[in-house]
């Protein structure tokens, strides 16, 4: 399996993401999006975006073992947040994304959402490419 992370030079440079990967792989997964919830399904950090983003990505990441993948592998994810304003949110997320992915920067896309479960703020989905 290869991912091509492309960040061509006529688009606005990105931190957080890639703009463009070419996944090359034999097996792909999907992974429902991942909730704020503890291994007993109770929502984690009732208003604490830090805090949900953390447990979301540390599900993604169980999530993704079950599978097999590991985070490298990771080409593409949505995420899903309740109240989105990119100057306060977005740096919490990357915070708690490095955690999971470190440098891997796969493609993504942030969705502003006026609502999820009850009190949860933040979801996050993937796909996965395997050999």
């Amino acid at each position: 399996m290869t991912l091509e992370c492309i960040n061509p030079s006529d688009l606005p440079p990105q931190q957080s993401y890639t703009q463009v990967v070419v996944a090359t792989g034999t097996k792909l997964v999907f992974v429902a999006g991942q909730e704020p919830e503890d291994l007993q399904g109770n929502l984690v950090g009732p208003g604490d975006l830090a805090a949900q983003a953390r447990q979301v990505y540390a599900n993604l990441g169980r999530a993704l073992a079950a599978a097999g993948a590991r985070p490298e592998q990771v080409a593409k994810i949505t995420i899903y947040v309740v109240g989105y304003d990119r100057d306060t949110c977005l740096p919490i997320i990357e915070a708690a994304r490095k955690i999971l992915f470190g440098d891997h920067k796969p493609a993504d896309v942030v969705l502003g959402v006026s609502s999820l479960s009850p009190g949860y703020l933040i979801e996050v989905d993937a796909i996965a490419v395997l050999d």
